[in-house]
């Protein structure tokens, strides 16, 4: 279940697991940036990423999960990228409460119905934002692929896969569309731009041809995934990457430090000045 694009700000939304009777509403602010908020009902839980809580009512209690894989260890592995930590925000009072989660970006946040999409998903590992009733988030083995000097990376591709019966909230980058692959139908995206898929797609990642070409002077990414169906992939228009590689750009001097095309062109201006006053010379000499 994912909200409708043409949704008013403040339309709530009501997600009732096929499990049990409970109902749980939600709501979804603004356009850009958005902000989830959940109402709980007394001793209700959710799971969040640690650091998406922008705020929630005086009843609710929080509690830092450390995943399994990361049991027993300290702090080098935090600081060598290992999974991030969740945190379960329980309604402790006797009435209702509420939460509310924001987006870590210019992001949107999309509600996915695990069970319409066979139990679970595959998404990149900054997309969760949190989940309500049965959902487990898993972390896969990172997808490596050789970059060489072209600065792609794909090292955190489709990383995470969140499995069970329950809504799970994941967030994308600028305009989103859930895309409805056949089988056998393939689909190329890029990298940045896959957000989520279900696991019968199959993905491959290839070398875009010609590689070179496109990422020395295009800047574009060299590597693009292949999808083939069947199944659903959730692709967005604005990767955080490349609006962190554009403000990055703009800040530091581009036309001089990021882009090729300018030592091209000064490369071929002293050539030609170089062979003119070598021509001037031979025809000066008597």
């Amino acid at each position: 279940m994912a909200a409708p694009a043409s949704s008013t700000p403040f339309q709530p939304y009501v997600y009732q697991s096929e499990q049990s009777a409970a109902a749980t509403a939600f709501q979804i602010f603004g356009f850009e940036a958005q902000v989830l908020q959940i109402m709980l009902k007394p001793q209700e839980k959710i799971q969040a990423k640690s650091g998406s809580m922008c705020y929630t009512s005086g009843s609710i209690q929080a509690e830092v999960n450390v995943p399994q894989e990361n049991a027993g260890v300290g702090v080098l592995q935090w600081m060598m990228g290992r999974p991030d930590t969740s945190t379960t925000f329980t309604n402790a009072g006797s009435e209702d409460g509420y939460i509310g989660l924001g987006a870590p970006s210019l992001a949107r946040i999309l509600p996915i119905d695990l069970a319409v999409f066979g139990g679970e998903i595959i998404c990149q590992r900054e997309a969760f934002l949190g989940s309500v009733n049965d959902v487990t988030v898993k972390h896969l083995t990172p997808r490596r692929v050789r970059v060489g000097y072209f600065g792609a990376d794909v090292g955190g591709l489709l990383t995470q896969k969140l499995v069970g019966q329950g809504l799970a909230f994941i967030t994308a980058g600028g305009s989103v569309l859930q895309k409805k692959l056949s089988r056998g139908e393939l689909l190329v995206v890029d990298i940045g731009c896959l957000v989520a898929m279900t696991s019968a797609v199959e993905c491959e990642i290839k070398q875009a041809s010609p590689a070179a070409r496109r990422a020395f002077f295009g800047g574009e990414c060299p590597f693009q995934a292949h999808l083939t169906g069947p199944g659903v992939v959730f692709i967005q228009s604005l990767p955080s990457q490349r609006l962190a590689h554009k403000i990055a750009r703009t800040i530091s001097a581009p036309h001089f430090r990021d882009n090729p095309r300018f030592f091209i062109s000064a490369g071929v201006f002293l050539f030609l000045a170089y062979a003119m006053i070598f021509a001037s010379l031979l025809l000066a000499e008597p």
